[in-house]
């Protein structure tokens, strides 16, 4: 693709990194920032750059979060001994779009995936492990999605708390096997959160 400025390569070079944004879907929305007032485009910047240098996470569950403490955490309604263990922050906007769930969450960062490098240490689980063994937590319900990596880590997870007896289930299997959270209907996944089966159970299928 050959460009008459330099300025434009580089833009469309760094739009064309984002997920599923090829070259010529990325020179398309250069050019129609390049179109749009001034002031839009500044504006969108101004909210990338804060949103990389002032976006926080949740000291307690690791939500993307304004402050410290998201407000899911801070509520103190919230169901602070029942604790939905998800990977990243899509998913707890599914579920909290749902309207079923009361207790907090706790956002892993992602699943182990060997193949991709990622081991438990990747991961938010040490912190998730520390919560459960200071006896706050009652119950921890597993919400990854149902693949192989999200099997892999639930049973991971599961193996480190054992020991504290803490109750443990997993989401009904109302979601389809290899469906993401973030894409079920709202019925559906609230219906799996209500419904949720003991952890051994779902081992068995």
């Amino acid at each position: 693709m050959d460009f008459s400025s330099k300025l434009l390569e580089r833009a469309v070079d760094e739009v064309s990194q984002l997920p599923g944004i090829g070259k010529r879907t990325a020179l398309r929305l250069v050019l129609h920032l390049l179109r749009q007032p001034k002031e839009q485009t500044e504006d969108l910047a101004g909210a990338l750059l804060g949103l990389r240098r002032d976006i926080h996470y949740c000291k307690q569950c690791h939500n993307i979060s304004d402050t410290d403490h998201c407000e899911i955490c801070a509520n103190p309604k919230r169901q602070q001994e029942v604790v939905c263990v998800v990977e990243d922050i899509r998913d707890v906007m599914a579920i909290e779009n749902t309207g079923q769930f009361t207790g907090r969450y706790h956002v892993l960062g992602g699943k182990i995936s060997p193949m991709d490098g990622i081991g438990p240490q990747e991961l938010n689980i040490e912190s998730l492990v520390e919560k459960v063994k200071s006896g706050t937590v009652e119950e921890v319900i597993f919400a990854l999605s149902s693949t192989m990596e999200g099997d892999t880590t639930n049973f991971y997870i599961f193996k480190q708390i054992e020991p504290f007896k803490v109750k443990t289930s997993a989401i009904a299997r109302g979601i389809s096997v290899g469906d993401e959270l973030e894409y079920a209907d709202e019925v559906t996944l609230g219906r799996s959160i209500m419904n949720r089966v003991p952890f051994e159970h779902s081992l068995r299928g």
